[in-house]
């Protein structure tokens, strides 16, 4: 199967690359890494030898020493490994240890402060729009991005059993509930809040499940990298910002599969969504990938003015608002305009469904579609736009 290229780029040093099952860390660490000794955690029999041996470990790196690269996958499934690691990292000659995971919960249990200096911490994500030689935006809004969906031949059937993967593999074997059926039901009801303000007693509400035990799913779903928080940007704030946190899925795709649709259900809403959604990943990924100091954030004031994404760090600094239509209204720009005025340093930039590129009063107007497919980590935002 041919490896589609990927914007990761793999460091010299030891590393955690972290991100959901499914985006892909396996299969290019092995197409990168050819000539590593791999030790795969998702095989039973070497996990169960892993589990009751962690110094088994030790004993392979000593048998082979011209490898000078080591692969651990899934080491959260036997984080007593990460001891046996700092021992080798401290005692024999320098090797480099790559160690993916798909769970942040067991990996902090485990230890992950013991390598603190030695082993850096990076992320995969869903393929970025500009990775794909064909990128389809309306395909990408409803079966997502997931390298295991996007080069499945049923995306559709693939991207159905993903939740049940996490439901079945992740959630139980990890203990995080013991009762998968109020998980699934959480599942549901959280996926009303993709894009959205978090209200945990809403979700509560809608699941019959209590407060504090929706919070514990939520952040369950964070620890698998299932999800992600956008805080609100309050820097030099000049107006009064709300305090809660944005929710999304960390692909679009798998929250159209885990949202519910009914007679009562606008498909405009859930694909407003998704596509704010489908942006919101580009700019992690961007951020992850291109190494810049800067952070994601959303705006909001207390009156209800929002912008969707801030994107905020030493020497990056963009508004973008995304709307799922195919024209621009003076109304769509209202909430730029007023974050403009209240920080003229930044780019405003606005997205939406429809083919042509404008600057409007200082925002640029761009096709949804144009944006993805040119957001490149080795490219700036400000150099792309004004080329």
């Amino acid at each position: 199967m041919e490896t589609i290229p990927r914007f990761f780029a793999i460091p010299g040093q030891s590393f955690f690359p972290l991100g959901p099952r499914g985006t892909g860390k396996s299969t290019w660490l092995q197409h990168e890494l050819k000539d590593a000794l791999f030790v795969d955690l998702l095989r039973p029999e070497t996990y169960r030898e892993m589990a009751a041996r962690p110094e088994r470990l030790r004993e392979l790196v000593m048998g082979s020493p011209r490898q000078d690269t080591i692969v651990i996958d899934e080491i959260q499934r036997v984080p007593e490994l990460l001891n046996v690691v700092h021992e080798c990292l401290e005692s024999l000659a320098p090797r480099r240890f790559v160690l993916t995971g798909s769970s942040a919960r067991k990996l902090r249990r485990g230890g992950v402060d013991l390598l603190a200096g030695r082993a850096l911490l990076r992320t995969m994500h869903p393929f970025m729009a500009a990775e794909l030689s064909e990128f389809s935006l309306q395909s990408a809004l409803e079966t997502g991005l997931v390298p295991l969906v996007v080069s499945s031949s049923n995306p559709e059937d693939v991207l159905k059993a993903y939740a049940g993967l996490y439901v079945e593999q992740e959630v139980r074997a990890e203990g995080l509930t013991r009762n998968v059926g109020a998980f699934s039901r959480f599942l549901e009801a959280i996926s009303f809040s993709h894009a959205s303000i978090l209200n945990t007693s809403n979700v509560a509400r809608e699941c019959q499940i209590e407060r504090k035990t929706v919070a514990a799913y939520i952040e369950a779903l964070g620890d698998l990298l299932l999800s992600f928080h956008l805080p609100v940007f309050t820097v030099r704030a000049r107006r009064e910002t709300v305090s809660h946190a944005k929710f999304y899925f960390f692909d679009a795709g798998v929250y159209r599969s885990l949202r519910p649709r009914g007679p009562l259900d606008r498909a405009q809403e859930i694909e407003g969504a998704a596509l704010e959604g489908l942006v919101a990943q580009h700019l992690r990924a961007w951020i992850a990938y291109s190494g810049v100091d800067a952070r994601l954030f959303y705006w909001r004031t207390r009156s209800g003015v929002e912008v969707d994404f801030i994107v905020y760090g030493s020497n990056e600094f963009w508004a973008v608002e995304v709307k799922n239509s195919a024209k621009v209204k003076p109304s769509d720009l209202r909430s730029l305009k007023t974050f403009a005025r209240d920080y003229p340093e930044c780019t405003c930039i606005f997205l939406y469904r429809g083919c042509d590129r404008m600057r409007i009063d200082g925002i640029w107007c761009i096709p949804a579609g144009e944006f993805l497919k040119n957001l490149r980590p080795s490219v700036g935002m400000i150099d792309w736009l004004v080329r």
